[in-house]
């Protein structure tokens, strides 16, 4: 069997990163950029970090911030024309997944006009040039799409999200600078925390998954269980800011390569037909869906458990394998993710037709065990009863209503249906 593997030419890390970027535009011989972010991050300061670089160093560019937290089509559309009329020869992504995946969908149209619609680059186009480049700052630490040949671009006529595989969209260069995550608030820093993790587990038990992938996922899991508390519960510890900023990025690295499943599966439509955050999410459905998987990775949870922490002497192999999940869930309980699709405004009507984008997203055919329509029960079981309608999780929403709409990523505020229409969740 042949194994690919495709990583950044080069990646910088740590506190301060940012101040490479001079040398890095000089060295690729690039003269101005098309700055890619989202008002939120502007709003708040968190762009201007980087752009202060920019200006010290005299280098030239523009801002184009009409980047949805679900980036559509259109953001795309809007950003290529942004781009011609700017004369820039590089994009400089600045923000969480939102904007770099916006970036990458850019730079593939710049370089590849045959794709001008966006939508024929769903799943592996065959596009034949590297995108502009891409020099992408993450101001999240979860995505990991600095260094991935991934982007999900929402097709709002058809209402779905669109996963696009290509390796001539992966960035340029990386530089994952956790001080530009030491502002994210704690609900933001769980859920895109709890989206690396998913990524990590995910990339760990895919049908593609092999000894390199391995390798770095599960170094991946042990450093997100270790650091993700502690960047949630003391967000200006730099042992957890960078703890987290680096293992999202390890865990990246494989994920790209030998794919995800069905928690991502389902997480995509949760995100085009409810604007649910991805990484909320995804960090509701994982321990479900892991005893899902369950009978198909026996061995592989019982080293997740062990890599999380857990004692499992003594245990039984499924016993072992039940403590990873048990393990997973916690860790999403103490971060305070919500619990129930019905915390999130989700109804038992709205089922069927999360279940039939989960089955043919693309992501889906990298579960280790094969999916079909009992999809719906897995779903139906995440549902909640009405009792947990509206009921939102201590501590959770209460620090993302005080910043209402003012954000710092670019991640979708969730207008929860069953709260009053002025409370704008900003996650």
């Amino acid at each position: 069997m042949i194994n690919r593997f495709i990583l950044n030419e080069v990646s910088y890390f740590g506190a301060g990163a940012r101040k490479q970027l001079p040398e890095v535009l000089a060295r690729l011989n690039l003269h101005k950029a098309l700055v890619a972010t989202d008002k939120g991050l502007l709003k708040v300061g968190t762009a201007k970090m980087v752009t202060d670089v920019l200006d010290e160093a005299g280098f030239a560019y523009d801002i184009y911030s009409e980047i949805k937290p679900n980036p559509t089509v259109t953001n795309v559309k809007q950003g290529v024309d942004a781009f011609k009329a700017s004369g820039a020869d590089c994009i400089i992504a600045i923000g969480g997944g939102s904007s770099m995946d916006t970036a990458k969908g850019i730079g593939i149209v710049v370089a590849n006009p045959e794709f001008a619609d966006v939508v024929s680059l769903e799943g592996c186009a065959p596009t034949k040039n590297k995108s502009v480049p891409i020099i992408a700052l993450p101001t999240t630490a979860g995505t990991g799409a600095e260094v991935t040949i991934n982007y999900v671009i929402i097709d709002e006529e058809n209402q779905k999200k669109m996963v696009c595989v290509d390796p001539n969209d992966i960035p340029a260069v990386a530089i994952v600078d956790p001080e530009l995550m030491y502002s994210l608030p704690k609900g933001l820093t769980a859920a895109t925390g709890m989206d690396a993790l998913t990524h990590a587990i995910e990339g760990y038990i895919t049908k593609g998954a092999w000894v390199m992938s391995d390798m770095y996922e599960l170094q991946a899991i042990k450093m997100i269980a270790e650091n993700l508390p502690v960047a949630v519960e003391e967000p200006q510890n730099p042992v957890g800011r960078e703890g987290m900023a680096l293992a999202q990025y390890i865990a990246a690295q494989a994920f790209s390569n030998v794919g995800l499943g069905l928690v991502h599966g389902m997480a995509h439509p949760m995100g085009s037909l409810f604007d649910v955050p991805h990484g909320v999410a995804n960090a509701l459905l994982l321990p479900t869906i892991m005893e899902f998987n369950m009978p198909c990775c026996i061995e592989k949870y019982g080293v997740i458990a062990r890599t999380m922490g857990v004692d499992t002497t003594g245990m039984t192999a499924e016993e072992a394998a039940q403590a990873a999940c048990d393990a997973v869930k916690a860790l999403a309980i103490r971060v305070g993710i919500p619990q129930h699709l019905s915390d999130l405004g989700i109804k038992e009507s709205d089922i069927p037709a999360l279940a039939a984008q989960a089955i043919a997203d693309v992501c889906t055919p990298g579960n280790p065990r094969d999916v079909t329509e009992v999809i719906s029960d897995n779903i139906r079981h995440l549902q909640g009863s009405e009792k947990h309608v509206g009921k939102r999780p201590a501590g959770y929403w209460s620090e993302m209503e005080e910043m209402n709409g003012t954000g710092t990523t670019g991640e979708d505020p969730v207008n929860i249906p069953q709260l009053s229409k002025k409370e704008k969740i900003r996650l």
